[in-house]
């Protein structure tokens, strides 16, 4: 396997498009749906060139093969910013792999095109062509309405080399170049395969590729050295110049300054690059001269903003010791740019732009007349080239061709820009969604919000049903595997939503609120309807305690025909969620509706029990008892001075839900710890009426609080203060004494440890409440003979069992203090495990809930902010139907779908990978695609220097496979037993269905 890409000679790319196209109604899996078509027959001028759209894949991974070039125009694209050539070309350009990584915010280690000089030219030539036949064919264009900007680096003297001249020259006229001959010949032998592109549209193809170019210099390029080469491109070339700016050009305070508040904190600079890159004053005053020198030769000259910012790379993100940031991070710096650029110059420059753009805010920079408007991130995440249409149609009304910059608008974009939602590291809350599960070579396709969800719920089914109204179906889909969906519907922590695709468009699917849409509107007449199953066996079993693990056991047994007494020490059921959670999160109404769907099943309840049980004693009742006792014990809270006077969080919670009113706990409130109990304690205080500040104390940073992410954006936009890296010490005369404390190197749960510096602060307050944990009652489990571990918590088989045959143990009272749906989790288990030791089976099944393939492929690169209704449902991908987001993520579109028995498969391209490694990142497997999937291959030495599973078409009927076993075999097609048949029918459907994937590479 080379990691070096082998460009689709001109032929087979035409075969390739048109076989495709028949057979699946997409080109390089761009589906027809999402071509683009001018509407509104507004156009832009650049250059005298017509353009449809001012959009365009910036100078990257997406212009580097003629395939992508082509990719991109027929989503919209009609600016095509080629990808940077230079006289390092080849095998000669050390480019380390994996090269890119676009999680959240970008990085690359790539510079200029991995071609050569002359591959990538002709890659450029090919694509020129291509998009002159799709343009008629397709019917998107009567007249040329695109362009191409040529992109080169990165001195003078390389610029000036036969190499990059004969590119230079090449472009601006390749009429006699090999490979413009080679494809008008193709194209003139064969026009009877077209039905509009003729022999007349062939004639009028321009050979004057590009008439301007982007200079793209190294990080450090004196100023002296930029404007000598401009001047050449000028002077010499006679080309529009476009100058690209590094976000150096800003300084270090402000690009830092920025980067902190927005809450990319963690992202390094390299100081040295803003000393000696070119500075502003040096390049507005270059500037203003080469505008005049452009202006006497009836040429222009612009910025291109901006270049990648380079940044340390200090956890292995990528190869290397610096990498160059891009995407959503960048944005607040190159809007800025353009800001400072725009006004020095009173709008009159022009400004090719790219710096994290996508939906969310492409309409608003080419309505300062920006244009135009270059895109890479986003490209390399889900959705892929697809994300194009939406933009170009977004606003396809609303293209002007504007004479200058509004600098009041630019203005005003820039200052927004340091607090738009969108770009602030927050509005994504996980770095990374994979789920622990191995890339399957087969069947793949998996939704990740099921298997993030502790009970494995069918989320994408019941998000469906609730889109469609049919809420009582979809409650029953959730009933399937969860025992309270209005309690969950409200309070889960959404580990689902933690995985969802969606993530990386936009926001997570509301997976949680779709829960209780379904709840609100079919529960009541369920519950209406519900009656007892008929006992299945005589067995009983009798569960200690009521809270959301042993309400859950009892559920799932007794719809299942098993005779269930739950027994609680309370007077009501649902344990904390009932006597700690605040009401203003939870209405107990709710808690009820959730509660007799257990009571009205059948389950038998005794409440008010005493809490020292006996486990002897019930098990001559009792055949299996279950142990769901919570942890009710409070953690305490050691101070130097004034422990005593320190309250626990649970006696708060209780007090303040039962006598709110009655409660005077001070002006000044103090919660310590970083949970959801601390959050909720603090959010309680702050709705006492004499309270007047609440502050929440934690010893490691607001990054590594346990709570959610959510209650901790509530707490602080209800006005609660988090006083982060603080060490509590003492508590006396009205003051709060704390350790300062630093971060230092990670513990066993990936958080950096708190270091104390012995500073010390004093905080004032009144009241100091303490919410750092708390365990299970383990007296009672050691009299009652249940063997604990090292921690204190009951010794369990992996069914949970203790030491003491039939005596389970779940929810929190299992390990300390967990979520709701984990202690579900838990009971569905247990619930299994006595199930199968009884002989019987769950009477639940799975319900069948179908999908239109078409509606989810629309899906696919529309990013869209979330909905609080049932249309929220329009925003599901479906991703266990339909993944393949390998194949969105590509630039080069080395993986591909095909389609075997009626499922869909992915296979790996080998000749058309540089193993950049996008589409592993996306993958929500631990995999990576281009390693993982079976991979045709179309040269020998490439077979053999791979460990890929895969095959090598060696004649009409003979091939070279390596099977799963990585065994190296021939194969003939008439053959059976000699590989696996899931390798045998994929293979053969390669080879009949797909032709277009198999080519020669062309020797030059």
């Amino acid at each position: 396997m080379s990691d070096r890409m082998k460009p689709i000679p001109f032929s087979a790319l035409m075969q390739w498009i048109f076989q495709e196209y028949e057979k699946e109604g997409s080109i390089f899996g761009i589906r027809k749906a999402k071509f683009y078509k001018n509407q509104a027959g507004t156009f832009i001028s650049l250059f005298n060139e017509k353009l449809a759209t001012p959009l365009g894949p910036a100078a990257g991974p997406h212009t580097q093969l003629t395939q992508n070039i082509i990719a991109s125009y027929l989503t919209g694209c009609r600016f095509i910013e080629l990808k940077t050539v230079q006289i390092i070309d080849g095998e000669d350009l050390p480019v380390s792999k994996p090269c890119i990584r676009a999680c959240d915010e970008g990085y690359n280690v790539e510079w200029s095109t991995e071609l050569t000089v002359q591959e990538a030219f002709n890659e450029y030539v090919k694509a020129w062509f291509v998009l002159h036949v799709l343009m008629k064919e397709l019917e998107l264009s009567d007249t040329s309405d695109f362009m191409f900007n040529m992109s080169v680096g990165y001195d003078l003297a390389g610029i000036k080399s036969k190499k990059i001249d004969d590119f230079i020259e090449g472009l601006k006229d390749a009429q006699k170049t090999p490979i413009w001959q080679e494809c008008y010949k193709y194209l003139e032998d064969n026009i009877d395969l077209f039905k509009r592109f003729t022999l007349d549209d062939l004639k009028k193809i321009n050979p004057r590729i590009a008439n301007s170019i982007t200079l793209s210099t190294l990080h450090g390029c004196p100023p002296e050295e930029i404007e000598k080469i401009v001047t050449y491109l000028l002077e010499e070339k006679h080309l529009n110049t476009y100058i690209k700016l590094n976000p150096t050009l800003l300084g270090e305070a402000f690009v830092s300054n920025t980067l902190k508040q927005m809450g990319y904190d963690y992202i390094t600079l390299n100081s040295h690059h803003f000393k000696h890159d070119l500075q502003y004053d040096d390049g507005v005053k270059m500037l203003k001269r080469l505008k005049e020198k452009a202006k006497s030769l009836d040429l222009q000259v612009g910025v291109k903003l901006s270049n990648t910012l380079p940044v340390r790379i200090l956890n292995n993100e990528l190869p290397g010791d610096e990498m160059y940031m891009s995407g959503r991070a960048l944005y607040p710096l190159t809007i800025n740019m353009a800001k400072l650029l725009a006004n020095e110059f009173n709008g009159d420059l022009l400004i090719s732009y790219a710096g994290g753009v996508d939906f969310f805010n492409i309409k608003e920079i080419l309505e300062t007349g920006i244009k135009p408007i270059t895109f890479a991130t986003t490209l390399l995440k889900p959705g892929g080239y697809e994300r194009i249409t939406q933009m170009a149609y977004y606003i396809d009304r609303n293209v002007k061709d504007y004479e200058h910059i509004d600098v009041i608008k630019l203005n005003k974009l820039a200052d927004e820009a340091l607090s738009n939602k969108y770009h602030l590291k927050d509005y994504k809350p996980v770095e990374n969604r994979k789920i622990v599960l191995s890339l399957p070579l087969f069947n793949c396709a998996i939704a990740p919000c099921k298997v993030g969800c502790p009970i494995n719920q069918d989320i994408p089914a019941y998000v469906k049903l609730v889109g469609e109204g049919r809420y009582d179906e979809a409650l029953e889909v959730i009933l399937k595997d969860n025992s309270a969906p209005m309690i969950t519907g409200t309070l889960c922590p959404h580990f689902c939503q933690d995985k969802c695709t969606r993530l990386d468009y936009d926001e997570s699917v509301q997976i949680r609120n779709m829960k209780k849409l379904a709840a609100v509107n079919a529960q009541k007449t369920y519950l209406e309807n519900l009656k007892p199953s008929e006992l299945r066996s005589n067995k009983k079993v009798v569960i200690i305690g009521a809270g959301p693990a042993g309400l859950a056991c009892a559920l799932f047994l007794r719809r299942n025909g098993i005779d269930v007494t739950v027994m609680d020490k309370q007077a009501k059921p649902y344990g904390m969620v009932q006597y700690l959670i605040p009401k203003f999160r939870i209405a107990r109404e709710e808690i009820d509706l959730d509660y007799q769907l257990v009571e009205k099943s059948g389950v038998k309840f005794i409440f008010n029990c005493d809490p020292n049980f006996n486990i002897d004693t019930l098990l001559k009742e009792y055949d299996y008892l279950i142990l769901a006792i919570g942890t009710w014990i409070p953690e305490q809270l050691k101070l130097e001075v004034g422990t005593e006077k320190v309250i626990n969080a649970f006696n708060f919670l209780k007090e303040f839900n039962e006598n709110s009113e009655l409660l005077n706990i001070g002006k000044k409130v103090v919660v310590i710890g970083g949970g959801d109990v601390a959050i909720d304690c603090a959010r309680s205080a702050k709705r006492l009426p004499n309270v007047e500040e609440v502050q929440i104390v934690y010893r490691r940073s607001k990054a590594y609080m346990p709570a959610s992410r959510e209650e901790i954006k509530l707490a602080e936009q209800e006005g609660i203060i988090i006083k982060e890296l603080s060490q509590p010490v003492s508590f006396e005369n009205g003051k709060l004494t704390v350790n300062i404390m630093e971060l230092g190197s990670t513990d066993q749960s990936g958080r950096r440890l708190p270091v104390p510096t012995d500073k010390y602060e004093e905080i004032a307050c009144d009241t100091v409440i303490s919410a750092i944990g708390e365990h299970v009652d383990r007296e009672v489990l050691i009299k009652n003979g249940v063997s604990l571990n090292e921690i204190g918590y009951p010794q369990v088989t992996k069914e949970l069992e203790t030491n003491r045959e039939n005596v389970f143990v779940c929810g929190d009272a299992k390990a300390g203090p967990r979520t709701i749906v984990e202690a579900i989790s838990d009971a569905k288990l247990v619930s299994q495990t006595i199930l199968m030791r009884l002989g019987l089976s769950d009477v639940y099944q799975d319900k069948s809930v179908q999908f239109n393939e078409k509606e989810l492929y629309e899906r696919k690169g529309i990013l869209k902010d979330p909905m609080d209704n049932q249309e929220e449902a329009t925003r599901c991908l479906a991703c266990n139907k339909i993944c393949e987001l390998c194949v969105d993520v590509c630039p080069n579109r080395a993986n591909v779908k095909v389609i075997v028995n009626g499922k869909h498969q992915i296979v790996h391209l080998d000749a058309l990978c540089n193993e950049c490694g996008n589409c592993g990142i996306f993958c929500p497997y631990q995999g990576n695609p281009y390693k993982d999937k079976i991979t045709i291959y179309n040269d020998l030495a490439s077979f053999e220097d791979s460990t890929n599973i895969g095959f090598m078409v060696l004649d009409d009927k003979s091939l070279k496979v390596r099977t799963e076993t990585g065994e190296v075999v021939l194969y003939h097609l008439d053959q059976e037993n000699t590989i696996s048949k899931e390798l045998s029918e994929l293979i053969r459907v390669c080879i009949y269905d797909y032709p277009y994937l198999f080519w020669k590479e062309e020797v030059r």
